[in-house]
């Protein structure tokens, strides 16, 4: 459906069976033995797709549940040793971040790949000092302090929760922030958004329209992606994820909301159509696999991604049990 060449398949899926935790190789079982707090039913890992350029890209991202990742010597992890310390109680912490990884390749690009650190589970003045060392040993200690006056002078409740990094040394390499939203309204996410020195307010507002249907508010814990490059003075531009299993009734609603943002950025949904109907275990009407999806205004018409989460237990776990 993405049509991916055969033989570059083949490498990329040996690159992530080799990349992959130890848990990896365990019986799923009926339930989670470590659940993860990736998914509402503790499964570590997700897929999603960007649908931008000529190439959809596919990413996969997965929790390490406390296990080493072992990364390939080209993958420029040497930004990762610069901050990994801070993320751990040798750096002060409370307890080690939770450590997630995920790899992007957009045929015929080669792989990149990323690191978050989960800061959900530490006090939020813990979160805060973190992000505010990590920032100084990357050299962007002045954008991140000029990003976090903006964001907090957006009305509403929000927190941080993932310190991300591309694993990259070229100049196009990203920091990221992640904040999740409580409460908030589509204006507020675009107010955030807009904190970014590339962000097109008034094309975000009408992208989040069409993913919220008739609703003002922008759904369950929405999240919003400050991204920072170096050089810069401030954030490079960001990503609003709107939840769509709060927003939309079923998958079939999500997905034909999604399909027409699709269509209003000049992407054909006929692949994105195939493929979630591909991944959903019963029809779309009674389903609810297409758990988020993004956009980004940076100057790249279509920049949205999909986010699939699929339904390996029954239920979702109560939160005291990912805690």
């Amino acid at each position: 459906m993405l049509e991916v060449p055969v033989e570059q398949s083949v490498r990329t899926a040996q690159l992530l069976r080799a990349l992959l935790p130890p848990w990896a190789h365990e019986p799923i079982g009926t339930a989670p033995a470590e659940p993860s707090y990736v998914a509402d039913d503790g499964f570590p890992a997700e897929m999603s797709v960007n649908w931008s350029g000529r190439h959809p890209e596919l990413r996969v991202l997965f929790d390490s549940l406390g296990h080493d990742v072992h990364l390939p010597a080209e993958s420029g992890s040497r930004r990762l040793d610069r901050v990994h310390e801070t993320f751990t109680p040798r750096g002060g912490r409370p307890s080690p971040a939770p450590l997630w990884h995920s790899i992007a390749w957009r045929p015929p690009s080669r792989i990149v790949h990323k690191t978050y650190f989960g800061l959900y589970p530490w006090p939020h003045a813990q979160r805060e000092a973190a992000v505010a060392e990590a920032m100084a040993r990357l050299g962007m200690a002045a954008a991140w302090d000029d990003t976090r006056r903006r964001v907090e002078s957006v009305d509403g409740d929000r927190e941080i929760e993932f310190f991300a990094v591309d694993l990259a040394d070229e100049a196009q390499a990203r920091v990221k922030i992640y904040y999740r939203n409580h409460g908030a309204d589509l204006d507020q996410v675009n107010r955030v958004a807009a904190v970014a020195l590339r962000h097109d307010a008034e094309d975000a507002r009408a992208a989040y329209a069409i993913l919220a249907g008739d609703r003002e508010d922008a759904g369950e814990a929405a999240l919003s992606c400050l991204a920072f490059r170096s050089g810069l003075d401030r954030a490079a531009e960001s990503t609003t994820y709107l939840r769509l299993p709060d927003l939309a009734a079923n998958d079939e609603q999500a997905v034909e909301r999604t399909a027409a943002l699709l269509h209003r950025e000049g992407v054909d949904p006929g692949r994105f159509r195939l493929l979630t109907a591909a991944l959903a275990p019963r029809p779309l009407a009674e389903t609810r696999v297409l758990e988020l999806v993004s956009y980004r205004t940076a100057g790249r018409r279509g920049d949205v991604t999909t986010y699939f989460r699929f339904p390996v237990y029954d239920r979702p776990l109560a939160p005291v049990d990912l805690a």
